[in-house]
């Protein structure tokens, strides 16, 4: 049995990539249409829904990977001739519908694994190499192309392989030919080898070029900027905040996924001299994003935003002892979400020129002590640990 091909026959490798590959896009396949009809409405059902998506796009990036492999192969092998070169038509749509498949090996699985780079908070690849890729930013209108792009991309991809199987059936019930048992047994026959054209590839890339640009502009219209992170102080304190940022992050399915508060609004009270105060944080969580998963996020089972739709977080500022860090304060007092009031302390640098404060900090609650995720009790979908980060700018009033 030859490992490379020959003028007459595929070898080991060229069979084993075509089985492979045929394994993986057929499991892609039914993993998606699978989620397509799974039920999302209570948080046990979106988990596992982030499930099936997880396995669909891990198998997604290992097509791509097989693909990559598979196609340098292809362009390095010598390729077995038709065995009906007189059938022009034939001969020009069988080839055509080989490299159309090349291309969706690559197209389909990318502009999958392009989307989930764009987004945030959905069914981690599992892989260890992250969840982000080069110059993608996190961008929900960038997302929207990208996954436009893949859904038109589907319907070549479903025609492609429905021409190639009809083509094979042809030629195993009809035309009796061996063209079949040439990638299943590997089966020499006495063909001669003939350079190929570039016709059958440039009409399959064209086709190609035309559903992206289709999927490309038919995506949904960008969404209007969102809103500024802070609306400025409340009543009281001698200080106004002027910019700032309130996120979090935590692990769902062993995947970092982050959110952020918009409309929040502090109530700062701080002495320079004695390097003490007291501040005073009101979070409207109808604020909160957190990317694709924001509608679980705020459902019952974690924020339950409906019937707790405001956070305040009160505390006393002091100097914190930490050794060896001059300016280091924290905050210490309680936060109040969802009907509990627990004790936090948020370490923070602030650097104060004249007028103007700056100020990083970052804490960590346990989602558990807030009577959040109840239907996790443990890690393997969703962290305890919630990393919460925040930076302020603010002006002396």
């Amino acid at each position: 049995m030859a490992f490379a091909n020959t003028p007459n026959a595929y070898g080991s490798l060229a069979r084993a990539f075509h089985w492979l590959t045929a394994l993986l896009v057929f499991t892609a396949i039914g993993l998606a249409l699978y989620a397509d009809n799974l039920p999302d409405g209570s948080d046990a059902e979106a988990a596992r829904l982030a499930l099936v998506y997880s396995l669909h796009k891990t198998i997604g990036v290992a097509t791509f990977a097989v693909a990559l492999a598979r196609i340098l192969w292809v362009v390095a092998q010598p390729k077995p001739g038709a065995l009906h070169p007189e059938r022009r038509f034939e001969t020009f749509v069988a080839a055509a519908v080989h490299w159309s498949l090349y291309t969706a090996l690559l197209v389909m699985p990318l502009s999958g694994w392009l989307h989930h780079a764009a987004s945030t908070g959905f069914a981690p690849i599992w892989w260890p190499f992250g969840q982000s890729l080069p110059f993608v930013p996190k961008s929900p209108d960038l997302a929207d192309v990208f996954r436009s792009i893949h859904g038109a991309a589907s319907k070549l991809l479903f025609l492609s392989i429905a021409l190639h199987l009809a083509g094979a059936l042809k030629h195993a019930v009809i035309d009796r030919d061996g063209t079949v048992a040439r990638m299943t047994r590997g089966t020499a026959l006495p063909t001669p080898a003939k350079l190929p054209s570039a016709r059958p590839m440039l009409a399959a890339l064209t086709a190609w070029t035309t559903i992206v640009a289709l999927g490309a502009l038919t995506a949904p219209a960008p969404r209007p900027e969102a809103t500024p992170a802070v609306t400025g102080a409340t009543a009281g304190g001698n200080w106004t905040v002027t910019h700032g940022t309130l996120g979090f992050s935590v692990k769902q399915m062993a995947a970092t996924v982050t959110g952020d508060f918009t409309g929040w609004t502090a109530e700062i009270s701080y002495d320079d001299a004695a390097r003490a105060g007291a501040v005073t944080v009101t979070i409207p969580l109808s604020g909160m994003t957190t990317g694709s998963v924001t509608p679980q996020a705020a459902g019952p089972e974690f924020f339950d935003v409906a019937a707790h739709p405001t956070a305040i977080f009160k505390a006393a500022i002091f100097k914190a002892a930490i050794a060896g860090a001059d300016r280091q304060l924290a905050a210490t007092g309680s936060l109040s979400l969802r009907g509990k009031a627990v004790p936090v302390t948020l370490p923070f640098t602030l650097t104060i020129d004249g007028d103007t404060a700056t100020m990083t900090g970052q804490t960590t609650l346990d989602r558990r002590d807030f009577g959040m995720g109840p239907s996790y009790p443990d890690e393997r979908t969703v962290g305890f640990k919630v990393i919460v980060d925040v930076a302020l700018t603010a002006q002396r009033k």
